[in-house]
């Protein structure tokens, strides 16, 4: 049986922090880790700072999402996918577009895909993920597949995994920050949560300080936002696979102090 962490979303210094205390501490009862790092880098994107930490704090793999290129860092780091083991979302339309979306790893004798997409509803112009990810499991050496899907509509998310039911392992989604309910397997065996929550400031506004959010909601005007600071939570999702269908599902949840 294979064991994979999927952490969500890690936001800035407050998540990297409590991503590299408490990861080690659990590292041992996985066998991979996937942790999505789109808001690693205050908030906006990763560097080098941030990956570096993720991975020797446990990381097998970084996902991303919207914000993969706003750190420069990225370009550099993609070029060394060797040291640097970033999947950012496959469905960009630019054919040309820096590093790769699906990344296959040997895990334990298995062959295990991982998979980042990015959704459409009230996000970024690109190509459609679901035509991307059916193209993609035309390949016969994909083995286990764990998609990664960072989206904003909770319908968009929970299509994708009846979409994908029966064909992969697991899809759990990011992007929105907060951690949901509906944890299950779906028909066929594919583990899905519709959003695996974050891994940042617990007392927060999806990581960020309550005055900025509290008063754009409070004036209807813009007021600029900053990491939250204070103890963290950090949020994920644990699924066991064997034979390339998820067997079971858990969500993992911890929080400082």
């Amino acid at each position: 049986m294979l064991r994979v962490l999927f952490i969500g979303d890690v936001f800035g210094q407050v998540g990297r922090r409590v991503l590299q205390a408490h990861l080690p501490t659990i590292r041992d009862q996985v066998d991979f880790v996937i942790v999505n790092m789109e808001n690693a880098a205050g908030g906006f994107g990763i560097h080098k700072e941030a990956a570096k930490g993720a991975l020797e704090a446990g990381a097998n793999c970084l996902t991303l999402g919207n914000h993969a290129w706003h750190h420069k860092d990225v370009f550099a780091m993609m070029q060394e996918d060797a040291k640097y083991p970033i999947v950012r979302p496959l469905n960009y339309s630019d054919s040309e577009a820096s590093g790769t979306g699906w990344r296959t790893f040997e895990v334990g004798g298995e062959r295990l895909t991982v998979v980042n997409l990015l959704g459409r509803v009230f996000m970024e112009q690109v190509a459609n993920p679901f035509r991307a990810i059916d193209e993609l499991l035309e390949r016969p050496d994909l083995g286990t597949v764990f998609v990664d899907f960072h989206a904003e509509a909770t319908s968009e998310k929970m299509a994708m995994g009846w979409h994908l039911a029966g064909r992969v392992a697991a899809v759990i989604g990011t992007h929105t920050h907060v951690p949901t309910a509906d944890t299950r397997i779906l028909t066929g065996g594919t583990a899905y949560q519709t959003d695996a929550g974050f891994t940042g400031p617990h007392d927060s506004v999806i990581g960020s300080d309550k005055a900025g959010p509290i008063q754009k909601f409070l004036t209807e005007r813009p007021h600029r936002f900053s990491v939250a600071e204070g103890r963290a939570e950090l949020n994920g999702v644990i699924v066991q696979i064997e034979a390339g269908r998820a067997v079971g599902v858990e969500r993992y949840r911890y929080v400082e102090g």
